[in-house]
């Protein structure tokens, strides 16, 4: 028995699927951008400040890397995304920032084992700055999964007690948690070994103290920016059917 064939409709007029009313596809793009911007920048170590170390411990220089600019961010809106859809939105948008941070790095380390053409003289710089070294992806990927996991499910936790009330509470709390596990688990996976113990010591405490002060001083615009999304999401606080 043969299967019959619809014909096309080629009378049909043009259809379309219909754009989301809400809002989550723009934070999701921000988080993901903000993530792989970090991923990047992370790449460069920086320090400030002349050395210093009262009794042996290494205070001064500070040092952190270039991520250190955008990738608090990061927090900021995986509490927007958390706050607002809950954990299993929150995980959505985790997955996606992975398996783009995965196509990226992959994408990074093919490109800069590929021959270069003759007249391209810039091999080594490229795979000095997005050759990655696979030690740093995995730490990367490690620390951004447990420190968003984290963070998302301190604050939806937290959430489900306070309810709507002590938004600062659960934002800070989430942050505690989720920044401590992500600097731990990066910086131990990516330099023990290869820095002395006191230098990695400081990498830990500066970027973790630092990453807690960025939200912390974020939070009236974080107030913000999650008041906004409430407003233009259609579904918060709809029941699920």
């Amino acid at each position: 028995m043969q299967a019959t064939e619809t014909p096309l409709q080629t009378d049909r007029p043009a259809v379309f699927a219909a754009a989301p009313r809400g809002v989550f596809d723009i934070v999701v793009a921000l988080f993901c951008a903000l993530l792989l911007i970090s991923n990047v920048a992370a790449v460069k170590l920086i320090q400030f400040g002349p050395d210093w170390a009262p009794f042996g411990i290494p205070v001064l220089p500070i040092i952190t890397d270039g991520g250190a600019f955008l990738f608090p961010l990061t927090y900021v809106l995986g509490d927007v995304l958390a706050e607002v859809y809950g954990l299993k939105g929150a995980r959505r948008a985790i997955l996606l920032g992975f398996a783009v941070s995965i196509l990226a790095s992959v994408t990074f380390l093919a490109v800069a084992a590929a021959p270069p053409a003759a007249e391209w003289q810039n091999q080594e710089a490229f795979a000095a700055v997005l050759g990655f070294v696979p030690r740093i992806v995995v730490a990367s990927l490690l620390g951004y999964l447990a420190g968003q996991f984290l963070n998302a499910w301190v604050l939806v936790a937290m959430k489900r007690r306070t309810r709507e009330g002590s938004l600062w509470a659960r934002l800070l709390g989430s942050t505690v948690v989720g920044e401590a596990a992500d600097t731990i688990v990066f910086c131990t996976v990516a330099f023990v070994g290869v820095v002395s113990a006191p230098t990695l010591l400081n990498y830990i405490v500066v970027g973790y103290i630092y990453k807690v002060l960025v939200e912390a001083l974020f939070l009236p615009v974080t107030y913000r920016v999650i008041a906004l999304v409430k407003r233009r999401e259609p579904s918060y606080g709809v029941p699920a059917a």
